[in-house]
């Protein structure tokens, strides 16, 4: 290889080599912020679930009410007193 050969090939080897580390940094540091958004989506998942959970469960309560409810007033013939008849009574 000739003196003119390695005066080119050196500075271009030289320029390739620092894109390829410049490349590699930002490969990294990107997958990281990836890594962060997945990891905050990921909470936020885990945070809707429980919510979802709750939400099951209220939505439960409040259907088992409203069965009782029909079923005492359509089988059993019961009703629920007007409001000025009821008393609450404290121990």
């Amino acid at each position: 290889m000739n003196r003119a050969a390695l005066f080119i090939v050196v500075p271009v080897l030289w320029v390739a080599a620092l894109g390829s580390a410049a490349g590699a940094i930002w490969c990294k540091h990107r997958s990281r912020e990836l890594f962060i958004q997945l990891e905050a989506l990921n909470a936020r998942r885990d945070n809707l679930e429980i919510e979802w959970g709750q939400l099951q469960l209220e939505q439960s309560a409040w259907s088992t009410h409203a069965f009782v409810e029909r079923v005492a007033s359509a089988k059993l013939r019961m009703a629920m007193p007007p409001p000025k008849e009821i008393e609450i009574i404290a121990p």
